[in-house]
This record gives C-alpha cells, structure tokens and sequence, in this order.
C-alpha cells in the first residue's frame, strides 16, 4: 500500500521537524533508567524523579527492553540520577523507537482494512473504502502529534487493540480476548472498554443458543469456553503481576497504577463532562468574588491549567469523589452493554458497545487525560467509511477531539506543523467521506456544520490573540477553558448522537461464528 510509504515519511519528517520535548520525553527516559539500573523489585519504589513508573509490568518490560538498545545511543540517559537529560542522541533514539514500536499499528490497520465490508466499490483508488480507512487511520492527527510530536508509543497499542478487534470479526473470539488482556497489561487505560469485551464474549461465546425470541437460554451456557476464556485472563496477569505478588509488592503497583490522590482532571482539561463542571465553577467563581458573595482568600488558586498534575477543590459546585465519577461512568455505560446482551448484532453490535464505552468513561471518569479521546475516534473509523450516519458522527467527534489536543504541542515553532497537519487530515477527512457517500445525501445539517464552524475563530483566539492581550497574565485559565469546554460540547453531541443511533438499530440475534 502506498500509503504505508506516505505515512513512513510523514513520521521521519515530524521527527527532524519538531523542536520541543515533551515532559513524557522525561518520564520513558526515566523509565527506562528505572529498569535498566534497578532490579525489578525496586521498579514501583523508586521515587528519585517526579515521573514515577505507574504503567502496568508488561509496560515495564517493554522500557527494559528498550533500554538494552538505548545504552549504544548514550548510556547517560540510563541513569537514574540524571533528571531531565535531553541529549540529541537520547531524543533520537526516542524519535525512532516510537517509529519502530509503529510497526505493529500498521500491521494492525492493514488487517482492519482488509476486514472492512466492500460495499462501495469504485474504479478510483482514492474513492474505495479500505484506500480511505488506511489514510484516517495512518495519518490520523491525534496519533501523528501524540505520539511523534508529543511523545508517547500509543501507535503500537492501538495495533493491538485493532488485532484484536480483527480476530473478533473473523470468529476467533479466544485470540481477540488474549491480545486485549496482553494489551490492558501494557497500558490499563484500555480497561475503558474491557467491559464491552466481558459482556459481548459471555453473550455470544459462552452462551450457545438463544430462544426462539432471542433471549437467552441459560442451559445453553458452555462451561468449556467459559473456563478458557478465564484461564487466558488469569495466565495473563499471573504471567505481569505475579512477580510482585510474590515478591509483596501488588497493593504498590496498583497504588502506582490508580493514583487516586490526583485530581479530578488532568492538567489539560479533557474535553468531557467534567471541563463544563470545572468551567460552570470557575464562571461561578468570578461572578461570585464580583458581587462579593466570595471572599478571593478562600478560593483555591489551583491552576488546571498550569500544566501539573494536583488536587483541586471547587470553589462553588460541590468537588466530585472518585467514587462519583465511578458511577456516573457506569450509568453511562449500562445501556450499551445492556443493549449487546438484549440484541446481540455479532461483532458489529460490540464494536459499537466498545466505542460506547470508551467515550462514557471519557465522559465522565477519574482524572481523564485528553489523549484518551483517541480510543474512541480510532474505532469509529471503521465504522465511518462503510455507514453514511457513522461517517458524520465521525467527523464531528475526530474533528472537536483532535482540536482539543492542540495545547499538548505550545511551542511556536511547532504551532505551523499542528495546523498544516489538523488542516490536511480535517480537509482529507472532510472531502473523502463525502466522495464516498454523496449519492446518500449529507453527511452534516446546518447546525453541526455552523458548530464545526465556530473551531476556526476559537482557536484564533485562543492561540493567537489571548496570549497578547493584558488579560492572559490575570486569567491564564480562559483559552484552555473555553477550548475544552466548546470541544467537550461537540464530544458530548457525539456521544449522544451515536447511542441514540445504535440503540434505534434493529434487533439481529446474531451468534459469534466460532473458528
């Protein structure tokens, strides 16, 4: 495929082009130090750095093995003592290890686009459907800026999670559901849709027949496929924490995994629920310290914006508990599972609970980083190239969520790269998908396209303007503000739009075809 050639290109470019370091440069140097220099039983004690390991063990092994290639680059940056070494080697071999790990997101987006249903097919290459999904998916923005911009491995997860996405649709349920476990034992942030798997594979693996009306027919439970499917999770973990378990050491590595100490949200406002609560208390804030219904003194002066990680208390709405945001998580969620096991619609049907899951846990969980957006709009990828409705969806929720990661790349060297790279994907995006369904009406009606509109001049100024006027240094928090909270508005619709869509869906009893 040329488009992999593209893509390849697109990266190296990216890598020689870009200009600042990222603080998770810092945080995989360190651990990879952390691994390299340290037996394993120190891994999730060791305090020197505020970057502390907190990924899973797999993730850990993944920095170790790194490591034994970084050492020929420069063994400095394997020091544990050396904080915040940036050497031009060290940033090259981070650069191009990302580049390498991408390996296995491109393996996992040429399965997905073999899998994909050729419906709509066309003599022009830049009109088929596989030709369109390659590109959203290789030359996606947020994986693009995220990854070799920012500075994370994310590509090579996703691929994972595509695998098993794949298997899934080809009838090898157990191989899908041991790539996911592998996967959530590399980053557990893919714990989001785990439920989407639970529920789908005990529905429609583990129960055998269903009654005449669809329902489920208990006797029918298969035992056998139950127990393997528990053994693979098992063996999987018991292979990544058991180490620790023998060692003691399990209630630090979970403490290190689920820091519950931290705030509500993330330094950058996630664009959910949570940034138009944050927005409402500070609004309120302001007009209260205004008609002196406030006193200034009592109102914390946290800065969510500032870039650190803390804790923050509202000053007028009542703080959220973990606890909350537990529930409220898990109540938006419930109608999509509830939905997989009432109308089981295969593998279509948990895909779309998978991507329900992910955005109701971005919606509305614990201290949720922006970048998280991704595991949403990348699934709905697949959907977007074979369904007209899905397709719009798509370019709302890709569009405002792509935006939002804008203040992960502020330096101004690099604010031309962003915008040249959200122009052309957005353009492509944009231009693509209407080809491909322009003989079933619109993708968008007037008012997403007059919402979609309004990014432009936000962004303006946001970027552009605030900075220079006397308000930024008193009110630093208002461009992040209103850009997390205008972009959670269009996430939200999204969300919406896409649960009302898969719920009106048909029922189709439709069973797993076991391979």
């Amino acid at each position: 495929m040329d488009i992999i050639d593209i893509y390849s290109s697109m990266k190296y470019i990216i890598t020689f082009f870009t200009f600042s370091y990222s603080t998770d440069f810092e945080v995989h140097r360190n651990w990879m130090a952390i691994t390299y220099s340290l037996p394993m039983s120190k891994w999730y004690y060791e305090e020197t750095s505020r970057w502390r390991l907190d990924y899973p063990p797999f993730f850990a092994w993944l920095e170790y093995y790194l490591s034994y290639y970084a050492q020929f680059f420069d063994k400095e940056m394997l020091v544990v003592q050396n904080l915040n070494y940036t050497s031009d080697a060290t940033v090259l071999f981070q650069r191009l290890s990302v580049i390498v790990t991408d390996m296995v997101f491109i393996i996992g987006v040429v399965a997905c686009c073999q899998n994909i249903k050729r419906t709509k097919e066309s003599k022009e290459i830049l009109e088929k459907p596989d030709f369109i999904l390659a590109v959203l998916l290789l030359c996606n923005f947020g994986i693009l800026i995220v990854d070799h911009i920012h500075f994370q491995y994310n590509g090579f997860l996703f691929g994972m999670l595509f695998l098993s996405i794949v298997k899934m649709f080809k009838g090898r349920p157990v191989d899908s559901a041991l790539i996911f476990t592998i996967l959530m034992n590399f980053k557990h942030i893919f714990i989001y849709v785990a439920p989407a798997y639970g529920i789908y594979l005990l529905r429609s693996y583990c129960i055998a027949e269903n009654k005449p009306d669809g329902s489920v027919q208990w006797r029918s439970f298969n035992f056998l496929r139950f127990n393997v499917l528990a053994f693979i999770v098992c063996a999987v973990f018991a292979v990544s924490f058991g180490p620790f378990i023998v060692m003691g050491q399990l209630s630090q590595v979970l403490a290190r995994l689920f820091p519950f100490q931290r705030g509500l949200s993330h330094a950058y406002w996630a664009p959910n629920f949570w940034a138009q609560y944050n927005g409402a208390d500070k609004v309120l804030s302001i007009i209260g310290v205004k008609l002196q219904l406030l006193a200034p003194a009592n109102i914390s002066n946290a800065s969510m914006t500032g870039g650190l990680v803390q804790k923050y208390r509202h000053a007028v709405l009542p703080s959220v508990s973990p606890l909350a945001t537990l529930v409220c998580t898990l109540l938006s969620i419930t109608p999509a599972l509830c939905n997989i096991w009432l109308k089981p619609r295969g593998p279509r049907g948990f895909l779309q609970c998978l991507i329900l899951c992910a955005l109701g846990s971005f919606m509305f969980g614990w201290h949720v980083h922006e970048k998280a957006i991704l595991i949403s709009i990348l699934p709905l990828s697949l959907f977007a190239v074979e369904n007209r409705n899905d397709a719009g969806t798509y370019l709302i929720l890709a569009t405002t969520g792509h935006l939002s990661l804008f203040p992960l790349i502020f330096t101004v060297p690099e604010l031309p790269i962003k915008l040249c790279l959200m122009l052309f994907f957005t353009v492509y995006s944009f231009s693509a998908l209407h080809a491909l369904f322009r003989n079933e009406g619109t993708l968008l009606n007037w008012s997403e396209c007059i919402y979609l509109s309004g990014l432009i001049p936000l962004e303006v100024i946001c970027e552009i303007i605030y900075p220079h006027t006397r308000w930024h240094e008193r009110f630093p928090f208002v461009p992040l503000m209103f850009l997390s909270v205008y972009c959670s508005l269009g996430i939200t619709y999204a969300w919406i739009k896409l649960y009302i869509s898969v719920l009106r869906e048909p029922t189709l009893v439709k069973k797993l075809k076991v391979i």
